[in-house]
Formats: C-alpha cells, structure tokens, sequence
C-alpha cells in the first residue's frame, strides 16, 4: 500500500510511472481473477484505492 506521505513527495513523472504500472497491475488482477488464479483478492480494492490516489494528487497537484 502506497502510504499519504510518499505520495505526496512524489514528482509528476513518478506519478505518472506509478499510475500506468498500477493500471497494468489491475488488468492483469482482473483476468486472474476470472480464471481463480488470484491469490490475494484483497489487491484489487488495494490497487484501485492507490490508482485513486495518485489520479486525485496529478489533478490537484500538478493541474
């Protein structure tokens, strides 16, 4: 989990870094999830929370 403070430091470029590896980590949660391969479901809800995190910090922060 991706913790308030860290993000707050983060610059534009590692936000946006993060931001497109979480996406891609999500995708590939989603289709572990359809064929029961996953082995922590709980990562899914974890993995959108930081996606929010980060697409709420790029809109306020660097807009």
């Amino acid at each position: 989990m991706m913790k308030k403070k860290d993000i707050k430091n983060m610059t534009k470029e590692n936000a946006l870094k993060d931001l497109e590896k979480l996406k891609k980590d999500l995708f590939n949660f989603r289709f572990q999830k359809i064929n029961g391969q996953i082995k922590n479901p709980a990562k899914i809800n974890e993995t959108k929370r930081n996606i929010a995190r980060l697409k709420h910090l790029i809109g306020n922060k660097y807009a």
